[in-house]
C-alpha cells in the first residue's frame, strides 16, 4: 500500500491537484489486499488517479467506494480503469447516487472484466433512465464471473426488470454459478415480477431471489418462491447425484487401478520367466553353436587329414593339394588386406568427419554472424518505428493546434454575437461591452499567439529529435554493413584452409597405400611359413577326434534340458491366460452394474422432467385464474367508482340547492363541480 500512496501522490500532482489528505491517511492504514474508501469524498482528479492505478495494481482483491458521493464523471474514470483489473473480487458503490453514465459505464465493466464475482450497489439510480439500465443489463448478460448483485433501493421499473430478465434468460454462465441477485425495495411492480418469473423456468440454478418492498402481488411472490424451492430441490438432487456418480466413478477407478496393477504385476511375472527363458535358451544355443562349430572344424580336420594320407601315393596329388594351402594363405592374405584397406577407409571418414564439423562450425559462426545481422536490422526497423512515432506525434500536435485556433476563433465569433446582442438591448452600455470586447479579443489573440509560439518550439524539437534518430539509423545501417563483410571475408577464408587440409590428408593416405603394399609382400613370407604348421596340425588331428566325441553326449544332455524348459513354459503362458480371462469376467460384470445405475439416474431426471412440466402447468392454470379473478375485480371496482361518482354528484346538487334556498341565491347560477 505504500507504493499505491506513492504512485497517487504523484499522479494528483501531475494533474495540476494536491493529494486528498483523508485519502492518504485511509491508505496509510488500510490492510494487505483491501482498499476500504468509504465514506470519504472523492474529487473527480482523485478518480482520474485511481482509474489510473487500479488497472496495474495486483494485491487489492477488495474496494468498498461506499457513500463516496461520487460525481458521474468521477464514477466514469474509477470503473474505466477497472475494465482491466484481473485480481479484484469484491466491489462495493453503495449510496454513491449512480445515474445514467454510471449505469452505462458499470454495463461496460461487466462486460470486460472477467475477475468481479460481487457487486453491491445499493442505494442508488441505476433504474431511473431505461435505456441506461438496458446497457448495464446487456453487460450483465456478457458477463461470466459475478456470484452476488445487491440491486436493493435503484428505482427499477418493469421495464428495468424485464431487462434484467432477459439477462439471466440469455446467459449460460450466470446460470451455472449460482447466481444471487438482491432486488429489494424497487418499483418492479406486477409486470416486472411476472418477467422475473417467466425467466426462472430457463435459470434451474438461481435458488434465491429477494423481492420484498417491490408491490408486486403476493401470488406472484409466492409463484417466485415456489420456482426458488424447486430449483432449490433440483440443485440438492443434482449435488446428491453428482457425489454418488463421483463416488461410483471413484470405487470404480479404484478396482481399475488395482485390476491393473495386479495385471501389471502378472504380465511382470510372465516377463521374467520369459527374460530368463530366453537367456538360458541363448546360452544353450549358443552353447550348441560353438560345439557344432567346434564338431565341423574337427570333421574337416579330419577329412582333410584323411585326403591328406590318401594323397601321399602320388607327387601330383601333393602339388595339388600344396597348391590349394597355397591358395588358402592367399585368401588369408587377401582377408588381411581387406581388413587393413577397411581400417584406412574408417580412417579416411572420421577425418572427413572432422572436416565436415569444421565447416559446421564455419556454417555455425556464418548463422550466428546473419543473427547479429538481424538483429541490428531489428534494431533499424525498431529505430525507424520511432521515427514515425515522432512524425505522428508531430503531425497530432499539428492537429491540436489547429484544433485550438479554431476554437479560439469560435470564442471570439460568439463575443461578436454577444457584443451584438448587448447593443441592442441598450446604447448606454455599448461604450462598456466594446471596451470588453476589445480586452477579450486582444486577450484570446495574445493566448493564440503563444500556443503557436509554444506549438511551433514542439514542432521544432520534433524535428531535432527525428534528425537525430535518422543519423543514429545511418550509422547503423553502416556498422551491418561492414560486419557483413567481414563474415564473408572470415568465411572465404575458412574455406580455402579446408581445401588445403584435405589435400595434405590425401598424400598422407597414398604413403598408406605404399605402406599397405610392402606388407602384402611380408604376408606372402609368411604364407611359406604356415605351410610348416599345417605338418604339427596333422599330430592334433587324433587328439581333437576323442573330443569330440564327448562334445557330442554334452549336446544330447543340453538338448533333453531345453525341451524340459519349453514343456514349463507352455504349461505357465496357459495358466496366465486362464487368469487373465476371470478377471476380464469379473470387469464386465462391474461395468454392466455401472450401466444399471446409470440407467436408473437417467429414470429418475426423466421422473424430474415429467414433475417440472406438471407443475408449469399447475401454475399456468393458476395464473390464468388469477387474470380472469383480477379482471372481474376490477370491473367491480370501476362500477363501485362510478357509483360514488354519482352519489357525489347527488350530494353537491342537493348542498348548492340548499345554500342557495337559504342564502336566497338563485339556483340557476350553481353549476356542478366535474
Amino acid at each position: 500500500m505504500e507504493e499505491f500512496r506513492r504512485s497517487y501522490s504523484r499522479l494528483c500532482r501531475e494533474s495540476g491537484a494536491e493529494p486528498q489528505e483523508a485519502v492518504l491517511q485511509q491508505l496509510h492504514q488500510l490492510p494487505r489486499g483491501r482498499l476500504d474508501l468509504a465514506t470519504q469524498s472523492l474529487t473527480v482528479d482523485t478518480c482520474r488517479a485511481l482509474g489510473k492505478l487500479l488497472p496495474r495494481e495486483t494485491l487489492c482483491t477488495e474496494l468498498v467506494l461506499s457513500d463516496c458521493m461520487l460525481s458521474e464523471e468521477g464514477a466514469t474514470l474509477l470503473l474505466r480503469g477497472l475494465c482491466a483489473n484481473t485480481v479484484l473480487r469484491f466491489l462495493d458503490l453503495k449510496g454513491n447516487n449512480l445515474r445514467a453514465t454510471g449505469a452505462e459505464a458499470l454495463g461496460k465493466l461487466l462486460q470486460q472484466n472477467k475477475s468481479i464475482q460481487s457487486l453491491t450497489l445499493e442505494w442508488n439510480n441505476l433504474g431511473t433512465w431505461d435505456d441506461a439500465f438496458a446497457t448495464f443489463c446487456g453487460g450483465l448478460a456478457a458477463n461470466g464471473t459475478l456470484q452476488q448483485l445487491d440491486l436493493r433501493n435503484n428505482q427499477i421499473s418493469h421495464k428495468g426488470a424485464e431487462e434484467l430478465a432477459l439477462a439471466l434468460k440469455g446467459n449460460a454462465t450466470l446460470q451455472q454459478l449460482g447466481f444471487l441477485p438482491d432486488l429489494r425495495w424497487n418499483n418492479i411492480g406486477l409486470l416486472g415480477g411476472r418477467a422475473l418469473m417467466n425467466c426462472l423456468p430457463s435459470n434451474r440454478t438461481l435458488w434465491r431471489l429477494d423481492l420484498v418492498g417491490n408491490n408486486i402481488p403476493g401470488d406472484v411472490l409466492r409463484a417466485v418462491e415456489q420456482a426458488m424451492d424447486h430449483n432449490q430441490d433440483r440443485l440438492t438432487t443434482f449435488q446428491e447425484n453428482r457425489a454418488r456418480t463421483h463416488v461410483l466413478s471413484r470405487e470404480v477407478q479404484h478396482l481399475r487401478e488395482e485390476k491393473s496393477k495386479q495385471f501389471l504385476d502378472l504380465m511382470e511375472t510372465i516377463d521374467q520367466q520369459r527374460e530368463e527363458m530366453a537367456k538360458s535358451s541363448r546360452a544353450s544355443a549358443a552353447r550348441i553353436g560353438q560345439l557344432q562349430e567346434v564338431l565341423s572344424e574337427r570333421h574337416s580336420i579330419i577329412n582333410a587329414l584323411k585326403a591328406k594320407l590318401q594323397m601321399t601315393e602320388a607327387a601330383l596329388a601333393l602339388s595339388e593339394q600344396k597348391a590349394q594351402d597355397l591358395g588358402e594363405l592367399l585368401a588369408t592374405a587377401e582377408q588381411e588386406q581387406l581388413s587393413l584397406s577397411q581400417r584406412q577407409a574408417k580412417e579416411r571418414r572420421l577425418e572427413q568427419q572432422e572436416a565436415a564439423e569444421r565447416e559446421s562450425k564455419l556454417l555455425r559462426d556464418l548463422s550466428a554472424a546473419n543473427e547479429k545481422n538481424l538483429l541490428l536490422q531489428n534494431q533499424v526497423d525498431e529505430l525507424e518505428r520511432k521515427v514515425k512515432g515522432q512524425q505522428e506525434q508531430l503531425f497530432q500536435t499539428r492537429q491540436e493546434l489547429t484544433s485550438m485556433s479554431a476554437q479560439l476563433k469560435m470564442q471570439a465569433i460568439q463575443a461578436e454575437e454577444r457584443l451584438d446582442m448587448e447593443k441592442r438591448r441598450s446604447r448606454q452600455s455599448l461604450e462598456d461591452s466594446e471596451s470588453l470586447r476589445v480586452k477579450e479579443v486582444e486577450h484570446m489573440s495574445r493566448h493564440l499567439e503563444e500556443s503557436e509560439r509554444a506549438m511551433q518550439e514542439r514542432v521544432q524539437r520534433l524535428e531535432a529529435v527525428r534528425l537525430s534518430l535518422e543519423e543514429e539509423l545511418s550509422r547503423v545501417k553502416a556498422a551491418a554493413l561492414t560486419e557483413r563483410g567481414q563474415a564473408e571475408e572470415e568465411l572465404i577464408k575458412a574455406k580455402s584452409q579446408a581445401r588445403l587440409e584435405e589435400q595434405q590428408r590425401l598424400a598422407h593416405l597414398e604413403d598408406k597405400l605404399r605402406l599397405l603394399a610392402q606388407a602384402r609382400d611380408e604376408a606372402q613370407g609368411a604364407c611359406l611359413q604356415q605351410k610348416q604348421a599345417v605338418v604339427e596340425a596333422q599330430t592334433r588331428a587324433s587328439q581333437l577326434g576323442l573330443q569330440l566325441e564327448g562334445l557330442r553326449r554334452r549336446l544330447e544332455e543340453l538338448q533333453e534340458d531345453l525341451s524340459h524348459k519349453d514343456q514349463e513354459r507352455v504349461a505357465e503362458v496357459s495358466r496366465v491366460r486362464v487368469e487373465l480371462q476371470e478377471q476380464n469376467g469379473r470387469l464386465q460384470a462391474e461395468l454392466a452394474a455401472q450401466e444399471a445405475l446409470r440407467e436408473k439416474v437417467a429414470a429418475l431426471e426423466r421422473q424430474l422432467k415429467v414433475m417440472a412440466s406438471d407443475h408449469r402447468e399447475a401454475l399456468l392454470d393458476r395464473e390464468s385464474e388469477n387474470a380472469s379473478l383480477r379482471e372481474k375485480l376490477r370491473l367491480r371496482e370501476a362500477e363501485i367508482a362510478r357509483i360514488r361518482d354519482e352519489e357525489a354528484q347527488r350530494a353537491s346538487f342537493l348542498q348548492n340547492a340548499v345554500l342557495a334556498y337559504v342564502q336566497g341565491s338563485p339556483v340557476r347560477t350553481l353549476s356542478p363541480p366535474k
